[in-house]
């Protein structure tokens, strides 16, 4: 077993989390599309994502025809949380290549709430560093 390294986003916007260990996975503006389906509901296409392991690659025939995928898997907790495209048959869905699809009910976040809490967090500690300043004075 190695070691384990996590790549932590920047608070520069909404982020999406693994729902069962918060580990960091995609800031929402890596979302492709929100149109998309799978056995447990909905799934949102991304074109970028971290802190997962790939699985081994699987030819599916999914909705859109014939696609070798790998599942991915939460570094954090090892958790399924949906799979990468590896390959497309048609060429109409060649764009889903080198994509990730993370499924909405094992992911949270990247809602407005997450931002507002994103500002709550940043704004006690601008309070609390200005009652430090004042303490000195």
């Amino acid at each position: 077993m190695g070691r384990l390294f996590l790549m932590s986003l920047a608070p520069t916007g909404a982020i999406y989390s693994c729902k069962h260990c918060q580990t960091q996975l995609a800031y929402a503006h890596h979302i492709v599309s929100k149109m998309f389906r799978c056995k447990h509901g909905k799934a949102y296409l991304f074109d970028k994502v971290v802190n997962v392991n790939d699985g081994e690659k699987d030819d599916r025939m999914m909705t859109t025809g014939l696609h070798t995928v790998c599942d991915i898997f939460c570094v954090g907790c090892g958790s399924i949380l949906g799979w990468k495209y590896v390959s497309a048959v048609e060429k109409s869905q060649r764009y889903k290549e080198g994509k990730f699809i993370l499924e909405r009910c094992k992911i949270h976040g990247g809602g407005p709430t997450d931002r507002i809490q994103l500002w709550a967090e940043h704004d006690a500690r601008i309070s609390e560093s200005e009652d430090d300043d004042q303490d000195t004075m």
